[in-house]
């Protein structure tokens, strides 16, 4: 395939990465602030969406980790009563049911459908399923440094995509949790669950959805070199931790109770081969 639709190119350059705000997570090794240099790369405008994973799936016959392992973890408000019953919870984050027979074309379990969400971005994909998909593409996952020049537009240091403010003269730009996590979402920004891959206004470069809605898989393990050095690549080849890979954007069920992480230089891990409800992916290319 290799085709470069849906690509922006961004010329690189240097900017500041990371933060050092006081509502961010230094266990999340968010910081410090650093000058950082990427070079030129091209980036998708919008997350992979459930048409365009269809297209991939239709052409290579690829099963999902979620569709080999028979279950994936659903928020629980979206599983019906008697399935929610008998799904396990993690004891941790109990809003999380593992629900057999979930996956990205059935998302909430058996009897749900994507045939109203094809241009909703694909979830249940675990990073090796985004890397399955990439090379069916003929592209890649992006690097952190990458996703994090492409999401901040051309500002500089600012908290979000569009600037300092979540939600600038009332206006909602995001796909977040709105209301009491997890009992109560308002729904103030128009979703629930996932929205439309384009929705709401892109940033400076072009990008859609770089805070909040689904996360993003990035290239990296979620581990630095060193992130004090002005010159830390952030893409280690002997991770300290190599059981995680590197996640960005928040989703939708990130609340500020709990999870910020729709901040632009928010990041979290999981595992490669986990997928959920809210974890999809965009991808880059070189030029």
């Amino acid at each position: 395939m290799g085709d470069t639709a849906g690509l922006i190119t961004l010329r690189g350059g240097t900017f500041r990465m990371g933060t050092d705000d006081a509502d961010g997570f230094p266990g999340d090794r968010e910081g410090p602030v650093r000058e950082v240099t990427v070079a030129p790369f091209a980036i998708d405008a919008c997350a992979v969406t459930n048409a365009r994973f269809a297209e991939f799936v239709d052409a290579t016959g690829h099963r999902t980790e979620a569709e080999e392992f028979g279950w994936t973890y659903v928020f629980a408000k979206f599983v019906p009563g008697p399935l929610r019953k008998t799904s396990p919870r993690p004891d941790q984050t109990p809003w999380w049911c593992g629900v057999a027979g979930a996956y990205w074309r059935a998302p909430e379990g058996p009897h749900s459908t994507v045939e109203d969400r094809w241009d909703h971005p694909v979830v249940h994909v675990s990073w090796n399923d985004a890397l399955a998909y990439c090379a069916w593409a003929g592209r890649r996952l992006p690097t952190e440094i990458e996703w994090e020049y492409a999401a901040r537009g051309g500002l500089d240091q600012a908290r979000f995509p569009w600037g300092d403010d979540l939600t600038p003269g009332g206006e909602h730009r995001c796909n977040i949790w709105q209301g009491r996590f997890p009992v109560h979402n308002t729904e103030e920004d128009g979703h629930l669950g996932t929205a439309p891959a384009d929705a709401f206004q892109p940033n400076g470069f072009g990008l859609y959805n770089v805070a909040g809605n689904v996360w993003e898989w990035c290239a990296d393990w979620f581990d630095l070199v060193d992130p004090s050095s002005p010159t830390s690549t952030n893409r280690p080849t002997s991770p300290a931790d190599p059981a995680n890979r590197a996640m960005r954007g928040g989703s939708y069920l990130c609340h500020e109770s709990y999870c910020n992480r729709y901040r632009v230089a928010a990041r979290t891990g999981n595992t490669p081969d986990s997928s959920s409800g809210n974890t999809g992916f965009r991808t880059a290319a070189d030029v």
